[in-house]
């Protein structure tokens, strides 16, 4: 069965959207495109959450090529771990390279605020991508999944493999991501509202797969019971995997993860994983590309821009939901 939530709709039975990833160049985590003609020539910086996360390489793809459509050039670059203290560099040193506008994806809602409101207050135009900051009013415009419908989204697809109810664990990244926070709140409201099922709390994994192994293996021998565990982003999800198989409990433990590159399709396949809540990076992406090129022209922006996604099973993979997939490079 496939879920597909659109934005500002209820969760509904539909076709999935496809991610149309193309005119992209190098998925490294510095790299630049540009076309000759439109009407702009604007310089446009991504900085990403992480370097080498195939979500990101996704929106990668997608704001080059409506960068490419609009004349305008692109740079990105990302830190090698989700860290506001190894971002802050990269944003303070985009902002002394002066271009016309900065999509970013924070890695903190406080740590991050100061360094973007530097960025505006420099004359750049900011686009928060994915993840946002306390006060985010400084933006042109913030786009971002229905993070919270994502993580209702996954709570159904456990319960539909376990109507008996039992109990459930979040596996996520750390406190304070605006993202993640949404999809742990939208997985433990629908918990709480169905009294068949037990909600055991969040764990963090630091955004390293090794640590929601650990994570999810002690889980097990303090409950062996637990039927489902929603693991809210990519690396979570490839951690949770292997710390179920490392507990003997493939088959037992219903395992849904937030987003979708290879490695976790790859899990999908196996069975190690059941479901996988994919995003739609690539639109996020272009809607940044677009709002940043309206800014600068002096036209009027979205402040808040939401997008849909698509939950995958075995079921979908091999038609409709193979478009969700992210990925590993443009």
């Amino acid at each position: 069965m496939m879920w597909k939530k659109t934005a500002l709709t209820g969760l509904a039975l539909a076709g999935t959207a496809a991610l149309f990833l193309t005119g992209c160049s190098s998925s490294g985590s510095t790299d630049s495109t540009s076309a000759a003609g439109g009407d702009g020539d604007y310089k446009i910086s991504f900085v990403q959450g992480v370097a080498g996360d195939e979500f990101y390489i996704s929106m990668q793809c997608g704001i080059e090529a409506a960068a490419k459509d609009a004349g305008a050039t692109v740079t990105t670059q990302g830190p090698e771990k989700f860290d506001p203290t190894l971002q802050k560099p990269l944003i303070d040193s985009v902002v002394a390279s002066k271009p016309d506008a900065l999509l970013v994806a924070p890695t903190d809602v406080s740590a991050m605020q100061a360094p973007l409101q530097a960025a505006a207050d420099a004359g750049i135009k900011v686009v928060l991508v994915d993840t946002t900051v306390e006060d985010p009013s400084f933006a042109v415009s913030a786009i971002a999944s229905d993070n919270k419908g994502g993580g209702a989204a996954a709570f159904d697809a456990i319960k539909e493999a376990h109507p008996d109810g039992g109990k459930v664990l979040v596996v996520s990244i750390d406190p304070g991501i605006s993202t993640s926070d949404a999809r742990a709140e939208g997985f433990q409201e629908a918990v709480e509202a169905d009294s068949d099922f037990e909600f055991l709390g969040i764990q963090y994994s630091h955004n390293e797969p090794a640590t929601a192994a650990e994570i999810v293996t002690a889980a097990l021998q303090k409950d062996p019971d637990i039927v489902g565990i929603f693991a809210a982003n990519l690396f979570a999800a490839e951690g949770t995997a292997t710390g179920v198989q490392q507990a003997g409990k493939q088959g037992d433990v219903t395992v849904v993860g937030f987003d979708a590159g290879p490695a976790q399709v790859e899990q999908l396949k196996n069975g190690v994983v059941q479901a996988l809540v994919a995003q739609e990076p690539a639109t996020i992406g272009k809607d940044g590309v677009e709002q940043a090129i309206k800014a600068l022209k002096g036209e009027s922006t979205e402040k808040e821009i939401q997008t849909g996604f698509t939950v995958i099973t075995q079921d979908n993979l091999d038609g409709e939901g193979a478009d969700a997939v992210y990925q590993s490079k443009c």
